[in-house]
Order: structure tokens, then sequence, then C-alpha cells
């Protein structure tokens, strides 16, 4: 189940700065990345091995070593910063999509890369595809990635990831 944290704090903070290649973007922090305090931090989800298998990463990172992600050129963030939990558990009124456009804006990443289709919907509206999107968000240009989620496998596809890796380093 869904827990709101009950004080100001984001349940993860962003990890955003002026200049970076990519802003990934997720639904909400997972039960066990709100747990341990670190995104994508569940060993099924593919979100660390895929960064370094398609050359955004030098090395595999582990969920902990998250705050160095400026360093490649990545940041991190949610559209829903004070709930966690599957996405089906998350109240309506979750995402935000108005202060991740502000986000995007005021920091002008080249990128912003959804980890979810649903992600990418919430922000641009139903019909998005995997890939480049032709709408721009905040400015930036936008892909849609499926999910690392372990319970996304069905629809998982490394190679939509390697487009939009080597899109953004290019």
């Amino acid at each position: 189940m869904t827990t709101p944290v009950v004080n100001d704090r984001f349940v993860l903070p962003d990890v955003l700065h002026h200049g970076l290649r990519v802003v990934f973007c997720g639904t909400a922090a997972g039960t066990r990345s709100a747990r341990e305090g670190a995104y994508y931090a569940h060993p099924g989800n593919m979100f660390w091995r895929t960064l370094f298998a398609v050359g955004l990463t030098p090395r595999l990172l582990a969920p902990a070593e998250y705050p160095l992600l400026p360093g490649f050129g990545i940041g991190l963030t949610d559209l829903s910063k004070y709930h966690y939990g599957n996405d089906a558990e998350l109240p309506v009124d979750a995402f935000d999509v108005a202060a991740l456009r502000r986000k995007i804006e005021h920091f002008a990443p080249g990128a912003v890369a959804f980890t979810s289709k649903r992600g990418g919907a919430a922000a641009l509206g139903k019909g998005v595809t995997y890939g480049l999107q032709e709408a721009r968000f905040g400015g930036a240009r936008v892909f849609v990635l499926p999910s690392p989620s372990g319970q996304a496998r069905r629809s998982w596809d490394l190679r939509v990831w390697k487009d939009m890796a080597d899109a953004v380093t290019a």
C-alpha cells in the first residue's frame, strides 16, 4: 500500500543540476527505494544495469550511488515526490506534472526520459509511444522508455534505451 510522506520532504530527493544531458523521470519511488532511500533500489529493477549497458555510466553503479549521476550528465526525479509504491496504489492526484515542467524549464537538460509509458502519458497525454517524442516538455526533448521494473518485463526493450543513450551522447 502506498504511504504518503507526512511532512514536506520528498520520498527521494531530486538529482537536478543545470546542463545535464538527460533527466530520468519515474512515476514514484517503489517501496524498496523509499525504504532504502535510493532510486531504483529493488534488485529486480534493470535501471542501473541498463545505464551501464547502454554506455551512460562507465561502470555498474549501486542504487545508493545515485548522487554520482550528475557527474555523468544524468539527473533523476519522479512525477510523484510525496508518495511511493506501485503505480496502481498511488492516489489519483499523486502526479505533479506542473512541478515537473517547472523543474525541467529551470534546469534545462538536453532531454527528459520517462522510465515508463504511464509516466510519459501523464506528462504528455495519451497516445505516447516508446522512443523519441515529437512533443517537447519544458523545452527539452522527450523520450518514453520501457519501464526497467521487474514487474514490466513483457514490455522491456533495451534497444529503446540504447537509441535514447545514443541520442543524448551524440
